[in-house]
């Protein structure tokens, strides 16, 4: 099963940098306390002019998961700047962030999370292992004390299938979330932190509708199905992001298309991208950029995708496919500027 993440792009503590580079940074319209929060896109009220200004602060940084590494791209036009991260073991790499300390964090399919120089993209140590780490996709920073969290993939001999808790600062295993499976996870994929804190998860099973769990990280423990299978009407979902309205956006790998729920009753709105638009084909990760569009990971189109903001009309392929040797993208996320 194609897996892919979510995408949120940690903001490194106090915002007195994004995410650690001496560059001025992204405006932040709200943090969710207790959370490493993601970079939100201002208003389209308050976006006018500021576009420009954000975007030469800013590179997409994108998994290229044939290739085993990390590809940076121009936030304006799409152009590679460099090979950011490669080296370290790095096998078909899914989930990035950014963590407090302004490093980057990639899951391996070595069952590891890497850390690289968020500046140089120079490899700096295993960071996360064990605890029955195996497959990881999604990662993100937050809950109480800014851990990271994993989304620990189902094999095909049954292991993993769990979210995993380890120290945001050494890197040690904490804990399982949710050890009992209460919530009945199926091959977790994307995560993100939501509005509320709380920690959202794709559950995607290999026959039937995914659905997106919902669990305390306080607690460790199981909250809700936000959006349950039964009424969710995707396949696959493989990314998962919040957007600057608050709603909850999906891409379904197996249909190509991305929808649309609502953000605080986990309601159906319906369909954002419509199956295969501008070229999409199985989409999987995705990020709003400093314009107020979406851009979305085609990983069989070898690019990634850019589609209005508000209407999910298509816009253009931002990244051309195969641009830079770029094969099988699965997550993105923008990021400070690469340095040259």
């Amino acid at each position: 099963m194609i897996r892919a993440e979510t995408l949120g792009l940690a903001l490194i503590a106090g915002i007195l940098s994004t995410q650690g580079c001496n560059e001025a940074p992204v405006s932040v319209d709200k943090q969710v306390a207790g959370t490493v929060s993601p970079i939100t896109v201002p208003s389209s009220e308050n976006r006018k002019g500021r576009d420009k200004a954000a975007g030469d602060d800013l590179s997409l940084y994108v998994s290229s998961d044939a290739t085993n590494e990390v590809l940076a791209y121009d936030s304006e036009d799409g152009v590679l700047e460099r090979k950011f991260a490669r080296h370290g073991g790095l096998i078909e790499p899914e989930g990035i962030t950014f963590g407090p300390d302004g490093n980057l964090y990639v899951s391996s399919r070595s069952d590891e999370v890497l850390r690289y120089d968020g500046k140089k993209g120079k490899f700096i140590d295993v960071f996360a292992s064990g605890g029955g780490l195996v497959d990881p996709a999604g990662i993100a920073f937050g809950g109480p004390d800014n851990d990271l969290f994993v989304s620990s993939g189902l094999t095909d001999d049954g292991r993993g299938n769990q979210i995993l808790r380890f120290d945001g600062r050494t890197g040690a295993f904490k804990a399982v979330v949710d050890p009992d499976n209460k919530a009945g996870l199926d091959d977790p994929e994307a995560l993100a932190f939501g509005p509320d804190g709380l920690l959202y998860v794709a559950s995607t099973p290999e026959v039937g509708p995914g659905e997106v769990l919902r669990y305390d990280p306080a607690t460790n423990s199981f909250v809700d199905k936000f959006v349950p299978a039964a009424t969710s009407d995707i396949l696959d979902p493989t990314g998962l992001l919040f957007g600057p309205s608050g709603d909850l956006f999906l891409s379904s790998a197996a249909t190509s298309e991305v929808k649309r729920y609502d953000g605080t009753t986990g309601a159906l709105k319906g369909v954002f991208i419509s199956a295969g638009l501008g070229g999409l084909n199985e989409a999987e990760g995705m990020a709003f950029g400093p314009n107020g569009n979406l851009f979305v990971a085609s990983e069989s189109g070898n690019a990634v995708l850019e589609y209005n903001g508000t209407t999910g009309a298509f816009v253009r392929e931002f990244v051309a496919a195969g641009s830079g040797g770029l094969a099988e993208p699965t997550f993105i996320i923008f990021g400070p500027a690469v340095r040259k």
